[in-house]
């Protein structure tokens, strides 16, 4: 957290938090949404702007009840995510990086649902990888350490017993990621997140 955030909190201890005007997409798009995107369900304008993004990410944080929060000076602006806290995208080296290359990222699991939505975790953090991205990590993948179809794929995704899915990432040094089938919105409460932050929701300062 920047110390100016921390000053701002001890001089402003019991500010209101704010809650829907801030959000996560899938492709890792910061967006602001203003009382018209709420009111009809709108996705919000993308926020483009450097200095801003960069101040969002150094303090972005988690609550104990797993609502995702960024703490804009004394105020908590609470995170609507589309997807995970996280979003993953492919590097030119052929690893993952955070937030459109903002953090490196070394996942240790790899979880693909039935939507074929690939997820990757390190430790408590959980990164969706942006689905633009999902046809660079295709060649990756192995099945029984063969490399594997697009057919065999999809059967993998219908009975995820019928072999060992891995995925390799060229940049890895070599390390490689067992694959895990999981259901939709298995994470979110193997991980603890809240998607939709809302002061009813929230128990935690």
């Amino acid at each position: 957290m920047d110390d100016i955030v921390k000053a701002a909190l001890a001089k402003w201890p019991n500010v209101p938090h704010c809650y829907g005007w801030l959000a996560l997409d899938a492709r890792g798009n910061w967006r602001m949404r203003d009382d018209r995107c709420q009111a009809l369900n709108l996705p919000g304008d993308v926020i483009r702007h450097p200095t801003l993004l960069a101040f969002i990410v150094r303090n972005y944080l988690c609550n104990a009840d797993g609502c995702w929060y960024f703490q804009n000076g004394p105020q908590r602006v609470y995170v609507d995510l589309e997807a995970t806290p996280f979003i993953a995208t492919t590097t030119a080296q052929g690893s993952f990086a955070l937030q459109h290359g903002e953090q490196a990222f070394t996942p240790e699991l790899a979880f693909l649902d039935p939507q074929g939505r690939l997820q990757l975790s390190s430790g408590t953090t959980l990164a969706q990888l942006d689905d633009r991205d999902l046809a660079t990590c295709l060649p990756w993948f192995t099945l029984d350490q063969h490399p594997v179809s697009d057919e065999a794929l999809l059967e993998w995704l219908e009975d995820t017993q019928q072999g060992q899915l891995q995925l390799r990432p060229p940049g890895m040094n070599g390390l490689y990621l067992d694959v895990q089938g999981c259901e939709e919105h298995q994470l979110m409460r193997q991980f603890g997140f809240v998607q939709r932050p809302r002061q009813e929701n929230i128990t935690g300062n």
